[in-house]
């Protein structure tokens, strides 16, 4: 079964210049792992992983990455779900209709437009190193945009089998949100209420980081050259957010107050 949200994988052209700006906005130093025509920034915390990956040279997995930025430009490129038995996992999801490939120790899934992988996740792994005392310990949640929410309740809830917690429509929004338990993060699924369903693809939206000060997590961004917005009330009761507008690969960032996660694997 899916246990939760394991990485998010970001395809960018400039790998040294997207891992710097990583590195400062995340607050932590990452490891470096080149293989296969493409170099990876692994960002490790509590609840997740960010790889950061350019291609590099020749090999199966830089030529993916090309195709990837020819096609579609930088910003966020697979969603990869922890499993605890991987051939189980991508056996039940191709019965359940899903573009399956298994793929040396993960298996790809393909799923309304989108790149997915299950692996066994990230065992052992220690958050990494931080370097300010606002690190990001963690991520909250990750955006995805449908333009049909009832498929995206057959596909994240039914076939892939993530925990539904809430449906909500807010016609003051123009908004429909689904929002699944993945982990301990969310995965949250939007639809606009002014156009109309089609059965065109999904696209991945942004990410939101948690962080412990909002106030001072802005003020150290700003300082390090972030484009960020001013500390907002969130939508959320009791919480506090701001927008960075710059960060890297264009992935819409937000940062959120939050109740803070233990510094585990």
């Amino acid at each position: 079964m899916i246990l939760g949200l394991d990485h998010i994988a970001v395809a960018v052209d400039d790998f040294e210049t997207a891992v710097d700006s990583y590195r400062r906005l995340i607050g932590r130093e990452p490891e470096l792992e080149p293989r296969d025509g493409a170099n990876r920034a692994w960002f490790h915390l509590a609840n997740m992983a960010l790889e950061v990956i350019a291609p590099s040279g020749v090999g199966a997995a830089g030529d993916r990455l090309r195709a990837r930025l020819d096609a579609a430009g930088e910003g966020i490129w697979i969603a990869a779900f922890q499993s605890d038995d991987i051939a189980t996992d991508a056996r039940l999801l191709s019965r359940r209709g899903l573009d399956v490939e298994p793929f040396r120790d993960v298996a790809r899934v393909r799923a309304a437009g989108l790149d997915f992988v299950l692996t066994a996740g990230r065992i052992g792994a220690q958050p990494s190193p931080a370097l300010a005392e606002t690190a990001i310990p963690g991520l909250d949640h990750i955006v995805v945009h449908t333009p049909n929410p009832d498929r995206a309740l057959g596909l994240y809830g039914a076939k892939f089998g993530l925990d539904l917690r809430l449906d909500r429509a807010n016609e003051g929004w123009g908004a429909r949100q689904l929002f699944f338990r993945c982990g301990d993060a969310v995965f949250e699924v939007g639809a606009s209420l002014k156009a109309p369903v089609t059965d065109g693809p999904d696209r991945f939206g942004g990410l939101a980081w948690r962080v412990a000060d909002p106030d001072a997590t802005q003020v150290r961004l700003a300082a390090a050259g972030f484009d960020v917005s001013e500390v907002r009330t969130g939508r959320k009761p009791g919480t506090k957010v701001f927008t960075v507008r710059n960060a890297p690969g264009g992935v819409p960032t937000l940062m959120l107050s939050a109740e803070p996660l233990t510094e585990a694997a």
